[in-house]
């Protein structure tokens, strides 16, 4: 069953690449007390997420937490070391937190994986986008295959 609104964000722990190496992020410390937008892409340096996705987070970052978002962060099913070269890739500082769920253990308590095995990239994640405040969804856009409308950053401003 796909999280929906009112529902808590599941407890599980994803990974950061930082320089000392990665690190588990706990979602219960990620999503306490703040309010997150969360985005999930299928895909590290996949054509859609790297072209604008990951970057219309960046460019309205400001915009966001002017809104009274604490934390961006985006997800995939990727290691923490595909994660963080694809952050350096893109410029990445500190505007958006770059999170790996290799095992898609938190995207399938979501609800929000996507199999894509038959095309050689095994379980992926949904593209979506969230907001939470502290731990609860307020509001969730899952993207129809091959769309890019409801998860992008400027739909996610118009909610908050």
């Amino acid at each position: 069953m796909t999280i929906q609104v009112g529902d808590s964000i599941p407890a599980v722990k994803l990974m950061q690449a930082t320089a000392e190496g990665p690190k588990e992020v706990s979602t219960e410390e990620l999503f306490k007390g703040k309010t997150v937008v969360l985005f999930g892409v299928p895909g590290a340096f996949t054509p859609t997420c790297s072209a604008k996705h990951l970057p219309g987070f960046v460019t309205q970052a400001e915009a966001l937490k002017a809104k009274g978002v604490d934390t961006i962060a985006c997800m995939s099913v990727n290691d923490a070391f595909v994660m963080g070269a694809w952050g350096k890739d893109q410029g990445i500082t500190d505007q958006v937190v770059m999170l790996a769920d290799g095992s898609a253990v938190f995207t399938k308590a979501l609800g929000l994986e996507l199999d894509l095995t038959a095309r050689g990239l095994g379980v992926r994640s949904q593209r979506f986008a969230l907001v939470a405040k502290d731990g609860k969804v307020t509001h969730i856009g899952v993207e129809a295959a091959g769309a890019f409308e409801v998860s992008k950053a400027e739909a996610i401003l118009a909610v908050l």
